[in-house]
């Protein structure tokens, strides 16, 4: 039987070596344990390393996969003080192209799974009367780009959970953030483009969480100087 963590616990789901990892660093820097989700988890073995994160498999798209990773993280970090939802497929083709079948995966992907992990995280926040829920959404969830169309409905769906959550579970002190990321992420620019650094991003997640209530978001845009919008 594990012994429940007294640390803050941060749960990413959808972890990888990009935005996640940039994210799992900030929060650590705090003091928080963290812990990381993917399908494929033998990409975080450097991260996991790096700042002692626990790390389960999860797919986030099939609820028995979102309801047990709960089941284990409820016996080691008892309810994260902070679930970010981070998951995210774009494909790009003509509308008459798509498949049904991808169209799905998309959706799910998007805006399903993150309702799965709502659902699960505000289940036991609600228990102990705090929390935190954060989605990373992006351009898409504000803008419907031509031969973008799964990607918009997905992020559409993911801004609209978020929006409804936050109207829902803000009286409740649960904090909602839906982060809409308008650009590019990396670290260095592509051509003349300017990306927008991970670490500059994680940033403004860490702000947000640190907001006091009488002053809350429940959303932000974040972008370059350079970006048009």
């Amino acid at each position: 039987m594990f012994e429940i963590m007294s640390q803050k616990a941060v749960l990413i789901v959808g972890a990888g070596s990009g935005l996640s990892a940039s994210l799992a660093r900030a929060f650590n820097s705090k003091g928080m344990k963290i812990v990381l989700a993917a399908r494929n988890i033998d990409k975080l073995d450097s991260l996991k390393k790096e700042i002692d994160a626990l790390v389960f498999k999860c797919d986030s798209t099939e609820n028995k996969s979102v309801q047990n990773l709960f089941l284990q993280t409820d016996s080691i970090i008892g309810t994260p003080e902070i679930v970010i939802y981070n998951p995210s497929l774009r494909i790009v083709k003509p509308f008459i192209e798509y498949d049904p079948d991808e169209m799905l995966q998309s959706i799910k992907v998007n805006s399903y799974g993150a309702f799965l992990v709502a659902h699960e995280s505000v289940k036991r926040m609600l228990k102990i009367g705090k929390g935190n829920i954060f989605f990373t959404g992006s351009s898409a969830s504000v803008k419907g780009f031509a031969k973008s169309a799964s990607f918009a409905m997905g992020k559409f769906g993911l801004r609209g959970l978020a929006q409804s959550l936050a109207r829902e579970l803000h009286p409740q002190n649960i904090h909602i953030g839906h982060f809409v990321i308008d650009g590019g992420i990396g670290k260095e620019p592509v051509g003349n483009y300017q990306m927008i650094h991970p670490d500059e991003i994680a940033k403004q997640y860490l702000n947000f969480y640190l907001q006091d209530k009488k002053a809350w978001s429940w959303e932000i845009e974040i972008r370059t100087n350079t970006e048009k919008f």
